[in-house]
C-alpha cells in the first residue's frame, strides 16, 4: 500500500476541487454575442412595454436579454453577454399580419439606420412569427438583399389556431367592445381592429363574401417560409395539458374550446380554423392552449434542453425534415410530438408565475444563433 502524507492528501483535494471548478466554469458559461443585432417580434395583444413590464420578461418583468453590466445589478440576465445587441420592436396589438409586418419591417429598417448595422435576426412569438415572415420579404425587396439571417419562431400557428375561429364564430359582435374595455387606449387604442387580428389566424378564408382575401393559407402562399427571405427559418414548440396551464388557457380548454392539434390533414380538413384534422382525443399533450403542435413548425424544429449547472442549449433536429411549404407539411411534421417544450403559450413569455426559466430559455436561442455565426 502507497501511504500519502497530509500534505499530498490536501493538495489532491485542492487539485480536484479546482478541477472540478473549472468544469462548472467551464460549463456555465454566458451565452455566445451574436454576430447581429436580435430583433423581437411580439405576438397578438403584445407590446414593448408597459408600466415597467416587458412581454419579453421573466416572471418579474425583467428583459430576457437585459445583461448584468452594472455595478450591483441584480434585474438582469447573467447569462446574457454585455455585447449582445438586441430590439424589441412594437407593432399594432390588434391587427392582421399584413399590416403588423409592414410595421415590424419599419421598426427594423429604422433601427437598423440607426445602429449602422445590415442584416438582424428575429425572435417571434405567436403572431409575431407570421408578421416576421412578411417583414423578411419586404426587408429583402427594399435593401436588395435577404437581411434576416435567422428567425426563430415559438408557439406560431403558421396553419392557424382553432381559438381564433371560435372567437369569430361566437363572440364577434362583442369581442371589440370588451377588448376596448379591458386595455382601453394602453393597448387598444386608435388603429387596432381585433376581428382582422382574429381573421388573420384562421387557416382560410373566414369570410369569402367581405372583399379581403385573409387566413394563413393564402398568407403562406404569400409569404412562405424557405430561404428566400430568411437564411435560417427555424421553430419551437410548444404544448402542454392539465394543471399546469396558466388558469385562463385551462378555463378556456375546459370550458369554452379544447384544441385537437396533432391530427394529420392538408387544409382544414374538419373545420375547425387550422391545418388538419386532429386525432380524435382532444385531451392528450398537443396544443399549448391557443395553438397546436400541427401548426407551429416552420423551416427545421429545434430541441431544446434545460441543463442543470451549466448554460441550457437549442439545437436543430433535420431528421424531422424541413418544412418550407407552410400549407404542405409531411404527417410526421403535423404530429409528432417529438422536442416539443413542455410549457404553455404564455409560459415562455414569461407570463406566470411557474417554474420556467425565461432567461435560460432566451439565452439558449442566444447561444445556438451565435454559435450559427449570425
Amino acid at each position: 500500500m502507497t501511504h500519502r502524507s497530509p500534505g499530498f492528501r490536501v493538495a489532491a483535494a485542492a487539485a480536484l476541487l479546482a478541477g472540478a471548478t473549472l468544469s462548472m466554469s467551464a460549463l456555465a458559461r454566458d451565452a455566445g454575442r451574436t454576430q447581429y443585432p436580435i430583433v423581437f417580434a411580439h405576438g397578438m395583444a403584445g407590446f414593448d412595454d408597459i408600466l415597467g413590464y416587458d412581454y419579453w420578461g421573466d416572471d418579474y418583468g425583467t428583459f430576457v436579454l437585459d445583461p448584468c453590466d452594472k455595478l450591483f445589478e441584480s434585474a438582469c440576465n447573467g447569462d446574457i453577454n454585455n455585447g449582445q445587441r438586441s430590439f424589441v420592436s412594437s407593432v399594432t396589438p390588434f391587427q392582421s399580419s399584413e399590416v403588423r409586418g409592414y410595421e415590424l419591417a419599419n421598426n427594423i429598417e429604422s433601427y437598423m439606420a440607426t445602429s449602422g448595422v445590415s442584416y438582424v435576426n428575429i425572435v417571434s412569438h405567436s403572431q409575431g412569427g407570421i408578421d416576421a415572415r412578411k417583414a423578411a420579404r419586404l426587408l429583402r425587396e427594399r435593401m436588395g438583399y435577404r437581411v434576416v439571417k435567422t428567425h426563430v419562431s415559438i408557439s406560431t400557428p403558421h396553419r392557424g389556431s382553432p381559438v381564433a375561429k371560435y372567437i369569430l364564430d361566437h363572440y364577434a359582435n362583442s369581442v371589440t367592445e370588451t377588448l376596448a374595455n379591458y386595455y382601453g387606449n394602453v393597448v387598444y387604442g386608435s388603429g387596432n381592429d381585433a376581428i382582422a387580428g382574429a381573421k388573420q389566424l384562421v387557416y382560410n378564408d373566414y369570410d369569402p363574401n367581405d372583399g379581403v382575401v385573409t387566413g394563413m393559407k393564402a398568407f403562406n402562399q404569400k409569404y412562405p417560409s424557405g430561404p428566400n427571405d430568411v437564411a435560417n427559418p427555424v421553430s419551437l414548440m410548444t404544448a402542454q395539458q392539465g394543471g399546469d396551464v396558466n388558469p385562463a388557457l385551462w378555463l378556456l380548454s375546459e370550458f369554452i374550446y379544447n384544441i385537437d392539434g396533432d391530427g394529420y390533414c392538408l387544409d382544414d380538413c374538419n373545420g375547425d380554423g387550422a391545418a388538419g384534422q386532429g386525432d380524435g382525443n382532444a385531451s392528450d399533450r398537443d396544443d399549448d392552449g391557443l395553438v397546436g403542435i400541427n401548426s407551429q413548425q416552420q423551416g427545421y424544429r429545434l430541441e431544446y434542453y434545460e441543463c442543470w449547472g451549466c448554460l441550457d442549449y437549442v439545437w436543430e433536429r433535420p431528421e424531422l425534415g424541413f418544412v418550407s411549404d407552410l400549407n404542405h407539411p409531411n404527417a410526421t411534421q403535423m404530429t409528432s410530438s417529438s422536442y416539443v417544450i413542455n410549457q404553455d403559450h404564455l409560459d415562455v413569455v414569461g407570463v406566470g408565475p411557474d417554474t420556467f426559466d425565461e432567461m435560460e430559455f432566451y439565452a439558449a436561442i442566444t447561444d445556438y444563433i451565435a454559435d450559427r455565426g449570425d
